[in-house]
């Protein structure tokens, strides 16, 4: 039972990029889905999360309008889209299953997957 992102890399201001989660020995739509980033000095940051069953939807403020997390039910696997990415967005990217999202908390979630590099340069 594990959780896999993938996707990361070098991208430009202003750039797009689609990071995935994949789940592996279990049903990731039975679960709500998280992501987090780490960037460096600075706390965890919960930035998205689609719940089990209707898959609504959260992020904060600060990424809202930019971020858009999806789920692809045949391949197991959630998606986090970030677009006009910008230098913030330099961080470790990582997924994490829970039941519920608990206002963007880690509360909750009991598997957190290896992380994905996301690295905005100019």
């Amino acid at each position: 039972v594990q959780l896999q992102a993938s996707g990361g890399g070098l991208v430009q201001p202003g750039g797009s990029l689609r990071l995935s989660c994949a789940a592996s020995g279990f049903t990731l739509d039975w679960f709500a889905v998280a992501w987090f980033r780490q960037a460096p000095r600075k706390e965890r940051e919960g930035v998205g999360c689609i719940t089990k069953g209707d898959d609504r939807t959260f992020y904060p403020d600060s990424v809202k309008g930019r971020f858009t997390i999806s789920g692809d039910t045949a391949k197991n696997l959630v998606y986090l889209e970030i677009d006009d990415v910008n230098p913030e967005d330099t961080a470790l990217y990582v997924c994490a299953r829970g039941d519920y999202c608990l206002g963007l908390s880690d509360y909750g979630m009991d598997l957190y997957g290896k992380g994905t590099l996301v690295t905005v340069f100019s």
